[in-house]
């Protein structure tokens, strides 16, 4: 039962900033994820691809949820999404492939340098200045191969890729976050399959495992952030979020170093 609370309270907290600033959540959820799995003993050489398969199955919900939201407020681009999502999927797809053959503390490494610099971006407020217009079809689709590929393998929605070269490509910030969420839903379908299919034959995982989805965790942290992601992404559209940006860099930042002190132990 405590597991089952310690996982409501996860994806009641994670829903709510995937609503607000247009991500999936991973970033909060996969150290979070890596620590309760770590207390449970769950098998080491497996722990961080579970905390990342798991984390990329709950963005398919509050990515839709959010994507609902957002698209309420007519904030999603859908040509871009039709022109980015192939891209999206066969990059989400290799990123899976790719981490399956990554040791642990690679990984945990590499997804804690990602962190840093994301949450360097938020301090230090870098924002990209609009420079050009959308590039087309092929364009879009390496973008997004590229951008499948880094979030399956950090486990986010692609927010924090998305939303800079949207900007950057003349798309206003409000359209820019809402069509991130249409994006994270693609990413959560590449990478929840890429994961359920790389981790579906081995041995030793944890008891009610979908390959390196753990389906307990994913079912209960489902359950709150579908009721606070809608929140966050209507909180966008009423509220300044400046501050409260800038406190999430700094949650990022304990998370990570957290992470790090204990790939470094």
């Amino acid at each position: 039962m405590a597991w089952d609370i310690s996982y409501l309270v996860l994806g009641a907290i994670a829903g709510f900033l995937a609503g607000i600033f247009g991500v999936g959540g991973g970033l909060i959820l996969v150290p979070v994820l890596l620590f309760l799995f770590n207390l449970q003993h769950f098998p080491a050489d497996h722990v961080m691809l579970l905390a990342l398969g798991t984390s990329m199955a709950v963005i398919l919900f509050t990515s839709l949820s959010s994507l609902l939201a957002h698209h309420r407020h007519n904030a999603v681009n859908w040509h871009v999404m039709r022109n980015i999502t192939p891209g999206i999927l066969l990059g989400t797809g290799l990123g899976a492939s790719l981490a399956a053959y990554i040791p642990t503390r690679g990984l945990a490494i590499f997804f804690t340098l990602f962190v840093y610099s994301m949450a360097a971006q938020i301090l230090l407020d870098i924002r990209p200045h609009a420079a050009r217009q959308l590039p087309g079809a092929v364009g879009m689709t390496l973008t997004g191969l590229l951008t499948g590929c880094l979030s399956s393998l950090v486990s986010i929605g692609g927010g924090a890729i998305i939303v800079p070269f949207l900007v950057w490509c003349n798309v206003s910030i409000r359209n820019a976050i809402g069509t991130s969420a249409a994006v994270g839903f693609s990413v959560a379908v590449g990478g929840t399959i890429g994961y359920v299919f790389t981790g579906f034959n081995i041995p030793a995982l944890p008891a009610h495992s979908l390959g390196f989805v753990h389906l307990p965790a994913l079912s209960w942290i489902a359950l709150a952030s579908v009721i606070t992601a809608p929140l966050g992404a209507k909180a966008t559209h009423h509220m300044k979020v400046g501050r409260l940006r800038k406190l999430f860099a700094l949650l990022l930042l304990m998370l990570a170093t957290k992470l790090l002190l204990n790939v470094i132990a």
